[in-house]
């Protein structure tokens, strides 16, 4: 084994005085990768809200003259030559990903304010891709200069790009906060954004607002930008508190549904018209769903459609009758949907649409940005906006700082000019007969070099006594100028005045309406109706579940597979709720209406629910909402809880009942007309009390002392009765054995919750059951 393989088995890489661990190694290697994903590609600027290809694209065609002047302005160019100019001198990766950045900087409908002018097929939100580079053309768009017009101003720092053979800003000096205007989405390593969009007009005045007061309040602050304002219009339905506090933290999301309209056809007849999406959906994303519903696909591993498959189509066929995307030029987005009968309530369609398509979802909000100090950080919107202003107040000083010495170098100029042609003679004279003017000329006149060398540049048409009044009048404009600069530098006040006026002023030209809707609805819900009815849910020891009509059935009728048998029958109703009690204490839950018939062995109900790895099946009970069950475990503790606490939406159930370690759960007693509780134990201790001395306990947990019991004597069976008592158990012999307790017999057993109880006098070696005469 060489010395440098036995280096790497000990972990160390290189020579005398550099070794370096191959863990450290790896870390810095991965450290400098993620670094550079992160503020290299991945995540907006907070200062300019730019991500560094964005950045690069639109120096570049302001570089190419590619600016937007006005009608009669710069042409487009092809797009394949802005990419070539991208990487060859600033982005050197994939010429793919920095077309598709130009692509989605011209799409209307991904930006809601888009920052090239795209001529050519840029795509749809219907997810159709944009041309190849070859056949688009581009230029930037007129609210491009806002991020452009004073980058030669000294207002950004300029840094080499990839080889030092260029110089790109570092960043570009917005006028406006564009990373909260058009939003940004982006994944990095262990860090992603999700920025939305929003009004320009709110935007500014938010900004202006907390400009002129630092101290401005949240709600102040959220009634002047009460929420995103996406592209694609749509309405915003989740309630001004839920879209404060993802504001305030930087993480949340939104709930977004389309817009609509209902129009009236001749003869009664009426149909749904969709004229707005919510953000990420489309007209096509719309139709395929509506068709997976209306024609359901066998799920893999199936034979058959599932039960909630056939109950969605059957729902939504019940309601619609056909779909077709009128969508066109002069309708970006119009879905038409007809119903099945002009009969159907309008507000059933609605919610249908609304519960199983993408017509209403979630936009997540993750405001991930780089900061001014250059660190990726979760920020909330007021440190966004106090970041972006203390960049602008930042930029404008340079900016101003930069004019400023422009205006003095001129007037420096101009005031070397008056002098000559004060004693233009002599000038002449100097310049004539002298063999260096330039040193002669400052000697003479004490002149600056940059005024000698201006003076001796100077043409003679310069000399004449016309412009002696246009220097003194240009003169006294750029003193003006100077006590203007001078004052916005020297005046914090002033400084702020000034980017408060750019800001009203850019707001105006580029601002325009509200597109999104802000109005708080609740969540649609998908109501399935159901035929409320009687049966009998039958379950078997295995957890083979099913429904037959009707109640009053001889439970021997009903036939098991081999080595299964009868758990229990239920009679109820198919409004009402099957409980699936597991070993966890977790208690799923299954609509009955959503049980198979009684033809054949029925269905596991594992099928219908998402059980956890290693948990068992112990218990089921079905029946109405309202009715309450008492729940208790072999370790003596109970509880009161009414089934609709224990239902859940979800199919990985609902963690209600804490168990001891050790502990199992009893099969739940059904609390009826019944005031008594009976408890027995393993030995044949009976415990009878009331049952107001139990509580309902509606959000479950561990419960109250049933029964004083121990892990050699566990609680095995519980009752809740009237007058009689029905104790069953195993005798001598190995027999079962059955026994009913009223009067007298029953009240020896009678006592206090968590006492010992007392035991029976039944000649039983092991007592199973508990239940009411």
């Amino acid at each position: 084994m060489t010395q440098e393989t036995i280096d790497l088995f000990e972990g160390t890489i290189g020579g005398e005085g550099d070794d370096i661990t191959l863990a450290h190694y790896a870390e810095r290697a991965y450290l400098e990768y993620a670094l550079s994903v992160v503020k290299g590609r991945a995540l907006p600027d907070v200062t300019d809200g730019q991500k560094p290809v964005q950045r690069r694209i639109l120096f570049t065609m302001e570089r190419m003259g590619l600016a937007y002047t006005g009608p009669n302005g710069a042409k487009p160019v092809k797009s394949a030559r802005v990419v070539g100019d991208v990487l060859g001198k600033y982005h050197p990766h994939g010429d793919q990903a920095a077309y598709d950045a130009l692509v989605r900087m011209a799409q209307d409908f991904s930006q809601r304010y888009p920052l090239i002018d795209g001529q050519g097929n840029f795509g749809s939100r219907d997810g159709d891709g944009a041309a190849a580079m070859r056949y688009t053309e581009a230029r930037l768009a007129p609210i491009a200069r806002l991020l452009l017009d004073e980058i030669d101003e000294g207002t950004v720092d300029f840094v080499p790009n990839y080889d030092g053979s260029f110089q790109e800003p570092r960043q570009l000096p917005a006028r406006l906060p564009f990373v909260l205007l058009n939003g940004a989405s982006g994944i990095a390593v262990g860090l992603a954004t999700e920025v939305p969009s929003h009004n320009l007009r709110e935007v500014a005045a938010a900004t202006v607002a907390l400009i002129r007061n630092e101290k401005l309040s949240d709600d102040e602050l959220h009634a002047l930008l009460p929420g995103p304002d996406f592209p694609g219009g749509g309405q915003i339905i989740s309630s001004a508190a839920d879209i404060r506090e993802a504001y305030a933290s930087g993480r949340g999301s939104v709930k977004v549904r389309a817009r609509w309209k209902i129009e009236d056809l001749a003869r009664g007849q009426w149909q749904l018209v969709v004229t707005e999406l919510p953000p990420g959906t489309s007209a096509q994303k719309v139709l395929e769903e509506i068709e997976e519903l209306t024609n359901p696909k066998v799920k893999a591993g199936k034979k058959t459609l599932t039960a909630e498959q056939q109950q969605l189509k059957a729902t939504v066929l019940s309601v619609l009758d056909t779909v077709r995307d009128e969508s066109s030029k002069e309708s970006p987005v119009r879905l038409v949907f007809e119903p099945k009968t002009s009969r159907v309530d309008q507000q059933e369609l609605v919610n249908t649409l609304l519960a199983h398509t993408s017509l209403e979802s979630s936009v997540p909000i993750n405001l991930t940005v780089v900061g001014g100090d250059g660190r990726p950080t979760q920020k909330s919107l007021r440190q966004i906006l106090t970041e972006w202003i203390q960049f602008r107040l930042a930029t404008v000083q340079r900016r101003t700082r930069y004019r400023l010495d422009k205006v003095l170098d001129r007037i420096h100029v101009l005031e070397g000019r008056q002098l000559v042609l004060l004693n233009i003679d002599e000038v002449i004279r100097i310049i004539r007969n002298a063999d260096e003017p330039k040193p002669a000329l400052i000697e003479r006149f004490r002149l600056t070099d940059r005024q000698a060398e201006d003076i001796l540049e100077i043409r003679l048409r310069q000399l004449a006594r016309l412009e002696a009044i246009k220097i003194e009048q240009e003169l006294k404009e750029l003193r003006a100028e100077q006590e203007k600069l001078e004052d916005i530098l020297n005046s914090p006040a002033s400084l702020r005045r000034t980017v408060i006026k750019e800001i009203e002023a850019d707001a105006r030209q580029f601002g325009d309406e509200r597109r999104t809707l802000i109005q708080e609805e609740k969540r649609a819900v998908a109501e399935v109706k159901v035929i409320d009815e009687p049966v009998t849910v039958v379950v078997s020891q295995k957890g083979w579940v099913r429904a037959r009509q009707g109640h009053g059935h001889d439970a021997a009728s009903f036939a098991f597979k081999a080595g299964d048998g009868l758990y229990g029958t239920f009679e109820c109703r198919t409004v009402d709720t099957l409980l699936v009690f597991g070993s966890n204490g977790r208690v799923y839950s299954v609509p009955v209406s959503a049980l198979p018939g009684a033809r054949g062995d029925g269905q596991p109900v594992t099928t219908m629910i998402e059980l956890e790895s290693g948990t068992q099946l112990v218990h089921y009970h079905a029946g109405p909402a309202d009715t309450t069950l008492l729940l208790a475990n072999t370790a003596g503790y109970g509880l009161l809880a009414r089934i609709g606490d224990m239902v859940s939406r979800q199919k990985g159930g609902k963690g209600f009942l804490t168990l001891d370690e050790g502990a199992r759960l009893l099969a739940p007693a059904r609390v009826g007309a019944g005031s008594k509780v009976a408890c027995l134990s393993y030995s044949g201790r009976l415990l009878v009390f009331g049952l107001e001395e139990l509580k309902l306990q509606s959000n479950g947990g561990r419960g109250l002392t049933l029964m004083d019991v121990d892990a050699k004597d566990p609680l095995v069976s519980v009752a809740v009765f009237a007058e009689a008592l029905v104790v069953e158990g195993v005798g001598r012999g190995g027999k079962p054995k059955s026994e009913t307790l009223r009067g007298a017999a029953l009240a020896a057993h009678a006592g206090k919750r968590a006492r010992k109880g007392k035991a029976t006098e039944l000649g039983m070696k092991q007592a199973q059951r508990v239940l009411p005469a």
